[in-house]
């Protein structure tokens, strides 16, 4: 960075001099004339009035704090650092809390968790758009602890066969779901109760995704069918197509199944069993790139300018601008690599597959000469593991021994923005040797659960019974909140029951009975005297 003053370096200049003169016992150091122009009125001459200044004064001036830096400068080196350090920094000055509490800082390490949110309060009744990015951040942060707390579930019933796939829009409060029984049903997410299906698309629907515009399902027939949104429509989307015309359409290119379907703003991504991952245009529905792969493709997860895609038992990472092959994963599991999930961030990956494992892998590097590290490894489930959903610090499978599987990797996934930078592994190797157990398993389920999602402090997942279940701990929120003001109502009591004992012991109007008691019956006198005394008094009395 270039500053305005570049006579720094007559600085140190003086300060040798200055040290050289004190070992010879001179008192008094000359400053030069560049250096008085340099820092006018305030730096290291701020407290001088002449051009003589004592070797102490010097010294003791040059030590500057980071304070005495341009705020942008600091602001760039705030920017570096995570969220508890920031808030550590922010207790140091009132300079440096400011700066510290910016609401671009605070943003960026919002957007790095979960992304920048869609609509101005994506995060339920009593958020407010006059709250600041570290506010949001805070109650976010807050709220992602709720897994662990207590919980309802709601059950869908409609689906006349297996579900296969979920799809849960937070931002609009709606759930897609679909499977063998051809149709396309939209439930609302708050109050559970079924809002519209589609007409019978003719095949099994294995994936379905949707976002405030678009919403795509994809058929074993190699067809996408999509709805677009209609304006001024309450659910957005007019399954039916009876209410507005031509918001309806199919697009035909795969040769077999469809099993992954991805959203991005501008384009449509599809995984099939022909063995490619297709790109789509948004706008024109025409496909502009596919990605050829060895072996039956299984899930996808586009991240930017790249999509990660599992292909057989091998995890695939693609440039979607130019179409190259960025790095694979050769035999991340035992057979079928089934599901893929990844950061919002897109430098970490996840994947289960046929074996029942969960992998964890970290992307360093630029693209060109991207590298792979495997993180961590969980073995949850007993049986293979068909789904995976990921929301910071949540990983949630779905396995066929009827489990669902909630670990934390808020350890492993330190966002840390000075290594982003770098393109260095930000993994320790103590990190990868303590990987804790998944922190919940949530039971009660049939064999065979297919699809899972998660959001809005809510769990989603259907499977082989054609029910579909929300695990809703949304509520889990409110009775933290109701079970800390009665912790603090009980100890407010406590002080002030302590506090009018201390006052009456101290006016000393009424002392303790059990001292008085005390004082007339001394522990330590000749009990056996007393004994005798009452037993003469017993014998005169009988005399």
């Amino acid at each position: 960075m270039a500053f305005e003053c570049q006579k720094s370096t007559e600085v140190s200049k003086s300060l040798a001099i200055c040290v050289e003169k004190s070992n010879s016992n001179t008192e008094h150091l000359e400053i030069s004339e560049s250096l008085l122009d340099c820092y006018p009125k305030k730096g290291i001459l701020s407290s001088l009035s002449s051009k003589q200044l004592s070797c102490n004064d010097v010294l003791l001036n040059y030590r500057r704090s980071i304070t005495d830096l341009p705020p942008a400068l600091i602001s760039e080196i705030l920017s570096c650092l995570d969220p508890q350090e920031l808030g550590i920094v922010s207790c140091v000055s009132r300079v440096l809390n400011s700066l510290a509490t910016e609401n671009s800082v605070w943003k960026e390490v919002y957007s790095e968790r979960w992304g920048l949110p869609i609509v101005p309060a994506p995060l339920g009744a009593g958020v407010s758009n006059e709250k600041s990015w570290k506010e949001l951040f805070v109650e976010r942060e807050y709220r992602s602890k709720i897994f662990l707390s207590r919980y309802s579930i709601d059950t869908l019933h409609g689906h006349t066969e297996a579900v296969r796939t979920v799809s849960l829009l937070a931002s609009a409060k709606l759930i897609f779901t679909s499977g063998y029984d051809m149709i396309v049903r939209m439930w609302d997410m708050e109050d559970g109760l079924y809002i519209a299906s589609s007409r019978p698309l003719g095949c099994t629907i294995r994936a379905v995704a949707a976002d405030t515009k678009l919403l795509v399902a994809g058929g074993t027939d190699g067809f996408i069918q999509g709805w677009r949104a209609v304006e001024g429509l309450k659910h957005l989307f007019d399954l039916k197509g009876s209410e507005v015309p031509n918001t309806e359409f199919r697009i035909w290119e795969h040769e077999g199944p469809i099993t992954s379907l991805a959203l991005d703003p501008t384009r449509i991504y599809s995984g099939s069993w022909d063995m490619t991952v297709r790109i789509w245009d948004r706008s024109s529905l025409e496909c502009i790139k596919i990605l050829r792969h060895g072996d039956w493709v299984w899930s996808l997860v586009p991240h930017d300018t790249t999509v990660a895609s599992t292909s057989g038992s091998d995890v695939y990472v693609w440039d979607t601008n130019s179409g190259t092959l960025l790095t694979v994963i050769h035999g991340a599991h035992v057979g079928n690599t089934y599901s893929l999930a990844r950061s919002h961030t897109g430098d970490f990956i996840f994947t289960g597959g046929e074996d029942g494992a969960m992998h964890m892998f970290e992307i360093t590097g630029p693209k060109p000469e991207a590298n792979v590290f495997k993180v961590a490894t969980w073995m949850p489930h007993s049986g293979p593991v068909y789904s995976l959903a990921f929301e910071f610090p949540w990983l949630v499978s779905a396995s066929s021994d009827g489990r669902l599987s909630l670990v934390d990797v808020r350890k492993l996934l330190r966002t840390n923005r000075r290594s982003l930078r770098k393109n260095v592994s930000r993994v320790t190797d103590m990190d990868r040797n303590n990987v804790e157990p998944p922190q919940r398993m949530l039971h009660g389920f049939g064999p065979n659960l297919f699809s899972v999602d998660v959001g809005a402090d809510r769990i989603v997942c259907g499977g082989e019974e054609g029910v579909v279940r929300i695990w809703n701990f949304s509520k889990a929120l409110e009775r933290e909140r109701t079970a800390r003001a009665m912790r603090g109502i009980r100890l407010e009591n406590r002080m002030r029951r302590r506090k009018l004992q201390i006052e009456m012991s101290s006016k000393g109007g009424r002392t303790d009975q059990c001292s008085v008691a005390a004082k007339k019956n001394p522990m330590h006198g000749d009990r056996s005297g007393v004994w005798r005394n009452k037993h003469g008094m017993s014998g005169k009395l009988k005399a």
